[in-house]
């Protein structure tokens, strides 16, 4: 069952609901708030690219900060992220053209109103970073890099052996993410928990992934966009979103924040992530989504938590 995570209420009326699943994780490891059903299975799309990222470096990818961050991005493509992943690309003797995620417009609004009408690219798509890593992957180990994308092959079978190891369960089931790369599905709890073991592990892949998506929040998505702009507002602050309204985010004592919000609208991120935080002590400014009538604030959307 889910639980109704944020509520819109015009003039006292609540007019809609967003519902989901949230898991809060305190720093001492107990639950500090779940709601709905956190163990159900979902997809936990873009949000776990850092996991993804972590078994790269372990499998022998070795990246700068930047280029690293990038691999863990769901970027908005624009030319200095395009730059970073074709930067990727050529350390590893390798092009655009081998590049094999689904072609896109940059998400960055800036971005992709110079893109024009040119055609969509796998460079400009926010996943090049990480199928960037992943081919650069394949060829420190001699990997066939035209096969790089199913999930039998020997990257995704070592992305998925990090993955169970991070959430401490077996994975569920297995689809085809947006991009084309293998999905793994999991629970709301478990990327939760996985994030909190990168944050607290002494494992140094962790730290490398973590430290270098620190210093570049902009790689991450955009500047002005929520995962950067959050990143911006706390420092130490890990946030990481995905399709049909993913979250995941960590502080360095291990607290964790993750949510699935079930009709996959992205508008209640600003609130929920607010609420959330303040949970833990921290608060920020801003992320009030106002209710206009006629121009007039007559109400708003909020975090029920």
């Amino acid at each position: 069952m889910s639980a109704v995570l944020a509520e819109l209420v015009r003039s006292g009326l609540i007019e809609s609901t967003h519902s989901g699943y949230l898991a809060l994780i305190a720093a001492d490891g107990s639950e500090l708030l779940t709601l709905g059903d956190v163990d159900a299975e979902i997809y936990p799309r873009s949000a776990i690219k850092s996991l993804q990222a972590a078994a790269m470096v372990r499998a022998g990818l070795n990246l700068n900060d930047e280029q690293l961050a990038l691999v863990c991005a769901s970027h908005g493509g624009t030319n200095r992220h395009q730059e970073v992943a074709l930067e990727i690309l050529r350390s590893a003797g390798l092009s655009e053209s081998d590049l094999q995620n689904n072609p896109d417009f940059p998400l960055d609004r800036k971005a992709r109103i110079a893109w024009s009408d040119k055609k969509a690219t796998s460079l400009a798509a926010n996943c090049s970073g990480k199928h960037a890593g992943m081919l650069a992957t394949c060829v420190v180990n001699g990997w066939d890099v035209k096969t790089y994308r199913n999930a039998d092959h020997p990257l995704q079978l070592a992305i998925a052996r990090e993955i169970t190891e991070l959430i401490g369960k077996s994975i569920e089931r297995v689809s085809i993410d947006g991009c084309g790369a293998p999905l793994f599905s999991m629970s709301t709890r478990s990327i939760a928990v996985a994030a909190r073991k990168m944050r607290l592990d002494s494992d140094p892949i962790f730290a490398r992934v973590i430290s270098a998506c620190l210093k570049h929040p902009e790689m991450i998505l955009a500047e002005g966009a929520f995962d950067t702009r959050m990143m911006r507002a706390v420092p130490g602050l890990l946030v990481k979103g995905g399709a049909e309204s993913v979250m995941l985010a960590s502080l360095a004592d291990g607290s964790a924040i993750a949510w699935k919000i079930s009709d996959g609208s992205n508008r209640a991120n600003g609130p929920m992530m607010k609420a959330a935080l303040a949970k833990f002590g921290i608060n920020i400014e801003g992320e009030a989504v106002d209710v206009l009538g006629g121009g007039t604030v007559v109400g708003s959307l909020s975090a029920t938590f």
